[in-house]
């Protein structure tokens, strides 16, 4: 079962009727630059594009520049087809009207294509070792004593480079949806895990206003805490 993510502009539209056949765990979000900041992770991304092309082609392009990494696949009537070229960054399109099997292969394929060729359990990343079979983390061969919630935070965080998240994505992304705390809990954890991780710790930077990132180029972290 994937974590899929449409993006529509069409409140209460039913973008891939074929996909309430499907067992794949499905959230909606407004095809809007300002859902895509706040955007929950995901598997893999559906952009309804099956009206104002124009529009849509732009939000493709702002995905990319935001560091996607999930595919990203285009619902699109046919008349659309004809609209859709390699600057819309996209993995693959689908008429709106495919039937499960169709859109079922599509998903397939598409999440087989984005895994990396190496399935290690250990990530390895600007000095740090994550092992995720026996959930312990490194700094240049020096065990980390985390907490079982400060390793799914850095290992998340590592899994997702660049990417600037905010309280409320982390809070669901690693707590779960069913977590009644505050998001001030994600500021805790970010401040001991940064202390944990000693002279790495710039790697996890602060952007203004919007949120954590986790940059392997350190240089080009900003290193200091700033509220938003």
């Amino acid at each position: 079962m994937a974590q899929l993510l449409i993006l529509s502009a069409l409140p209460g539209s039913e973008v891939l009727p074929a996909l309430s056949l499907l067992p794949h765990k499905v959230r909606y979000i407004p095809a809007e630059p300002a859902g895509i900041v706040n955007a929950p992770a995901a598997d893999l991304i559906f952009l309804d594009a099956r009206q104002d092309l124009n529009n849509m082609k732009s939000l493709a392009k702002i995905l990319q520049t935001t560091g996607l990494s999930a595919p990203l696949i285009l619902v699109l009537t046919e008349g659309g087809l004809a609209a859709v070229n390699e600057e819309w960054g996209a993995t693959d399109v689908i008429l709106f009207n495919a039937g499960p099997a169709e859109v079922d292969a599509r998903i397939r394929l598409a999440l087989a294509r984005n895994k990396p060729k190496s399935l290690s359990a250990l990530v390895e990343t600007s000095g740090i070792v994550i092992d995720e079979v026996t959930y312990s983390a490194k700094v240049h061969g020096v065990p980390l004593d985390l907490t079982y919630k400060e390793f799914e935070l850095l290992k998340f965080l590592t899994q997702h480079p660049g990417r600037v998240f905010s309280r409320d994505q982390l809070l669901s992304e690693v707590w779960g949806y069913d977590y009644f705390g505050g998001t001030r809990t994600v500021d805790v954890h970010i401040r001991r895990l940064r202390f944990k991780l000693g002279e790495l710790e710039p790697l996890i930077g602060t952007v203004r206003n919007r949120g954590y990132s986790f940059n392997p180029n350190k240089d080009e972290v900003e290193s200091e805490s700033v509220s938003y």
